[in-house]
C-alpha cells in the first residue's frame, strides 16, 4: 500500500489506521504487506512518527530533494536542509528503519561537488533507498517560462548523476531501477510491481490504476481531481471516475516502457501474464532493437544492454501506438 499524492503525511495517524483496518476487512492483508507514506519534511515531529508506526506504517518516503539551502529556496520548497535532516533522524529514532529519500541533481546552479555532499550526507545518515532523479523541466511550469542560465549543461548533467551512482554503489546502494538505489531489502515493493507492469487500484481524487479484467483486457481508471467532487460521489454506484481500455499497442508500449526501466529487466513468464500477449509476439515487437544491440538476455531475463540503459526512451519511440 502507498499513501502518496500531494502531502499524505497531513493525513493524522488515527486516520490512516481506520484505513488500514477498512483495507484489511475487506482484502484481507498480508502480515509483511509493504505500506509506505510519502512526507515531506517539516511536517511532522518525532512523536508523530512513532503514532504513524503504531498504526502500520513501516516505509516513510521523504521528499528531501536537496540538502543546499540556496537550491531548496530556488526551487520554492518550504523547508530547509536543517527540518530535512533532522525530519531524517526523528523517523530513524521513531524506529522506521525502511525510509526513501526523494533527491534532485542537475538544479540550477548545482555543481558535480554539492550534488555529491548531498549523497555523502544522506549515506552518512544511513538512509538505505535514493531515489536520483534530474530536474526535468515541464511546458507550462514558471522554470520553462523563465528558464535559469544556469542550468547545468547536458555534459555536467551526465558527469553529475554518473559520479553521485558510482557513490551509492561504493556505499552499498545498488541502484534497481533507472532513478532507484537501494542497500539490501529496502527495495520498494510498490515500484517494483509498478514497473513490472503489476495492477494497482487508485482509491482517492486524482488516483490512477490500473486493472486486468481478462487475459489480454487491461483497463486504465482515473478518479476525478477535485476533493469536494470525490467525497460526494465516494461509495455511490455513481463514483465519479472513468476508464477506458487500453489497445493492444498501448499495452505492448507501456510493458516495455516501464519494464526496461528495471536494471534487471523484464521476465518473459511475468511479461506475458501482466500483459495478457505471448512472449512470441512481445519478443517480435522488440526484435530490432535486440539485434541492434540495444537490449540483450541476462540470466533469462530481456534487459538493457550497458550503455543503452540512459538512452532508452529514445530507442523506446518506435513503439509508441499511433495516435
Amino acid at each position: 500500500m502507498f499513501f502518496g499524492g500531494g502531502t499524505p503525511s497531513l493525513l493524522p495517524a488515527a486516520a490512516v489506521q481506520r484505513i488500514l483496518e477498512a483495507v484489511g476487512e475487506q482484502i484481507g492483508l498480508a502480515w509483511d504487506v509493504e505500506v509506505t507514506l510519502e512526507a515531506n519534511p517539516g511536517a511532522r515531529e518525532r512523536g508523530e512518527w512513532c503514532d504513524y508506526r503504531a498504526a502500520g506504517i513501516n516505509r516513510l518516503s521523504l521528499g528531501v530533494q536537496s540538502l543546499d539551502d540556496h537550491l531548496l529556496r530556488r526551487l520554492g520548497r518550504v523547508h530547509d536542509s536543517r527540518a530535512a535532516l533532522s525530519a531524517l533522524e526523528q523517523a530513524h529514532a521513531a524506529g522506521l528503519t525502511r525510509v526513501n529519500v526523494d533527491l534532485m541533481y542537475a538544479l540550477p546552479g548545482q555543481t558535480q561537488s554539492s550534488a555529491q555532499a548531498d549523497v555523502t550526507r544522506l549515506v552518512n545518515l544511513g538512509v538505505k533507498h535514493i531515489s536520483h532523479y534530474q530536474l526535468t523541466i515541464e511546458s507550462g511550469t514558471p522554470i520553462a517560462q523563465n528558464p535559469p542560465a544556469d542550468l547545468p549543461d547536458d555534459q555536467a548533467q551526465a558527469q553529475m548523476e554518473s559520479a553521485c551512482r558510482e557513490q551509492m554503489a561504493a556505499a552499498g546502494l545498488k541502484r534497481y531501477e533507472v532513478s532507484a538505489f537501494a542497500g539490501p531489502g529496502q527495495q520498494c515493493v510498490h515500484n517494483l510491481n509498478y514497473w513490472s507492469y503489476g495492477d494497482f487500484l487508485g482509491i482517492g481524487p486524482g488516483a490512477h490504476g490500473k486493472l486486468t479484467l481478462a487475459p489480454g483486457k487491461i483497463v486504465r481508471t482515473e478518479a476525478v481531481a477535485s476533493p469536494q467532487q470525490w467525497l460526494r460521489s465516494a461509495g455511490t454506484e455513481s463514483a465519479d471516475a472513468r476508464d477506458w481500455q487500453l489497445s493492444r499497442d498501448e499495452v505492448v508500449f507501456e510493458l516495455f516502457a516501464n519494464g526496461l526501466r528495471l536494471v534487471d529487466g523484464i521476465a518473459p513468464c511475468e511479461a506475458q501474464a501482466n500483459s495478457g500477449i505471448s512472449w512470441t509476439e512481445l519478443e517480435d515487437c522488440v526484435g530490432q532493437l535486440i539485434k541492434d544491440g540495444w537490449l540483450e538476455w541476462r540470466a533469462g531475463r530481456l534487459r538493457a544492454a550497458d550503455g543503452a540503459f540512459e538512452l532508452l526512451d529514445s530507442a523506446l519511440e518506435f513503439l509508441l501506438p499511433a495516435s
